[in-house]
């Protein structure tokens, strides 16, 4: 009798650990192979783990990393084949610490910057205490890295540690050349081994930031007001910020709410922006800044998609910038400023995608960088990768869940 009630409860156990067993397929649709790329999954669809912890086996013993986002999603990489499948399987137990590859930080000891990055590249956006120094600086900025371990919070430790600040400010009163010697070794600005922050934005749009057009000029936006960081890795970082109001037209005080989220393995950054008190239909730019007279770059409408490769600039190698619209856009195209707005601005004019925003909904593109000594050998390379990614938007992955 004993034997038969151990059996039972066996059985039982058995029958409830396969209830808590969920199967996510994911299919690619499309003609391009797709590499280490982020699905999501709403937990709704997993309710079967009531709020349970639960792991996703991998290969060779070794768990899935994963994350659940602040919206509810489960999110993890996959490498699916075009016109294939690949299955996964959720079971109940406790998930392993996973490296944090994407992640961010705001910087109030640098003027409020918030910095991000993945294993790919990094970012910057301006706060409100550079706006107040009255520094322009109204685009998205890059910083390369050639590494795919965090550096960000390293290089702005290493630019900004007091003592050695202290130690430059002596030393300029006694020998200059050591001072600069020091200054030069702490510099993000210098590429001491895992790159480094040369990308020039100015009062520009820089890599990819977006502004409304009213009378085909820009109505740049200046630094965000408010932030808030909602997702910070380790495979997703997402921030949402909130600018201060623009007058737009006469009778349009206009607030922008920007939400950036960037995934593991990606270049391109995605852009969520709304507009609040915008009365009537109006254009938006997103802009990528022309530094120096320069052809090499793509524009195309019709398939969503704009890049640029930057002028190389020795020793540092290429910056490459690009944008991805999910539906096509009204223009893309190459603007150059006047004469006076060159020199106001230091640069020639911006590539820009041009779309129409409609009061109440919300303007979506993806926008980010590349570099030469991590990834793209050439400008080509890179106007394939975006072309690619604004090919697999318009294709995404297909997932099931049973």
């Amino acid at each position: 009798m004993k034997k038969i009630i151990t059996l039972l409860l066996a059985a039982i156990a058995f029958s409830c650990t396969e209830e808590k067993v969920a199967e996510i397929t994911i299919t690619n649709p499309g003609s391009l192979d797709r590499t280490n790329e982020i699905v999501e999954v709403s937990m709704d669809a997993l309710a079967k783990f009531n709020g349970e912890s639960f792991i996703i086996p991998g290969v060779m013993g070794k768990q899935t990393p994963y994350q659940i986002t602040h919206d509810n999603k489960l999110i993890f990489q996959v490498t699916v084949p075009a016109h294939q499948s690949i299955s996964f399987k959720l079971v109940p137990g406790t998930p392993d610490s996973y490296p944090v590859i994407a992640c961010g930080k705001h910087y109030p000891e640098r003027v409020d910057d918030i910095a991000w990055e993945n294993d790919c590249i990094a970012f910057r956006m301006y706060g409100p205490a550079l706006q107040a120094t009255g520094e322009q600086a109204f685009g998205c900025d890059v910083w390369v890295k050639r590494v795919p371990e965090p550096v960000v919070e390293q290089r702005y430790a290493t630019e900004l540690n007091p003592e050695s600040r202290a130690k430059i400010e002596e030393l300029k009163k006694t020998d200059k050349a050591v001072a600069e010697e020091l200054e030069n070794s702490i510099s993000y600005h210098i590429d001491h081994g895992n790159g480094l922050d040369y990308y020039k934005v100015g009062p520009t749009l820089g890599a990819g930031a977006s502004a409304l057009l009213v009378d085909g000029n820009i109505v740049y936006p200046y630094c965000f007001s408010t932030y808030k960081i909602l997702d910070n890795g380790p495979l997703r970082f997402t921030v949402e910020a909130t600018y201060n109001p623009l007058a737009i037209k006469e009778d349009d005080l206009v607030t922008e709410t920007r939400v950036i989220t960037l995934n593991a393995g990606s270049q391109l950054n995605k852009f969520t922006l709304s507009y609040a008190n915008l009365s009537e239909a109006t254009e938006v730019a997103t802009g990528i800044v022309i530094h120096e007279p320069s052809n090499d770059y793509v524009a195309d409408a019709q398939a969503g998609y704009i890049a640029y490769a930057e002028p190389v600039e020795e020793p540092n190698g290429q910056t490459f910038v690009g944008a991805v619209f999910p539906a096509a856009v009204n223009e893309a195209k190459a603007v150059y400023f006047s004469n006076k707005e060159k020199a106001e601005r230091g640069a020639e004019g911006h590539v820009l995608g041009i779309s129409t925003y409609n009061p109440g909904s919300t303007y979506t593109y993806y926008a980010g960088a590349g570099w030469s000594k991590w990834g793209f050998t050439d400008s080509a390379e890179w106007f394939e990768y975006v072309k690619d990614f604004a090919q697999k938007i318009k294709e995404p992955l297909q997932v099931t869940v049973k």
